[in-house]
């Protein structure tokens, strides 16, 4: 779990390179004033398109990682067990999510990719809701035990 997580930070970390680009150009700086609007459109949307792939590579890992999180929250009790399912579940979607991008032309146009994607939100959400409000719950040692 842990070596998914952090595989994807040095890939979204790289990826953010392509944002810096997009906001460079679209703020115009004197050395860009040699390109015409059209070229400067094109880099941009170059670079945006290479920050869309990016973020494909890394919802890869992002989804692998949610798995054995889920595994982890259904076994230990911390945390509702509902959580961990749609965690589990979230993972699928993620990877259904990339490879429906990477197959499929026009995947983002499908009515199922308004619902892919929820599961794994309401479990990271709900996960992070619980723990801020409710917090985790604390099982309390047995009176022998020190």
């Amino acid at each position: 779990m842990v070596i998914f997580a952090v595989v994807s930070v040095p890939i979204s970390f790289i990826n953010m390179a392509n944002k810096f680009v997009m906001l460079s150009l679209a703020t115009g700086t004197n050395h860009l004033m040699a390109y015409s609007n059209e070229a400067m459109q094109a880099q941009v949307m170059l670079h945006n398109s290479l920050f869309n792939y990016g973020n494909q590579i890394a919802m890869i890992f992002w989804g692998l990682w949610l798995f054995p999180l889920g595994y982890l929250v259904v076994q230990s009790g911390f945390l509702p067990k509902i959580f961990g399912v749609l965690l589990m579940i979230g993972c699928f979607g993620y990877l259904i999510t990339v490879f429906g991008n990477t197959l499929i032309q026009n995947y983002r146009d499908l009515e199922i990719t308004t619902y892919v994607l929820l599961p794994g939100s309401l479990g990271e959400l709900g996960t992070c809701l619980w723990l801020l409000i409710m917090g985790a719950k604390v099982k309390p040692l047995a009176a022998g035990a020190a």
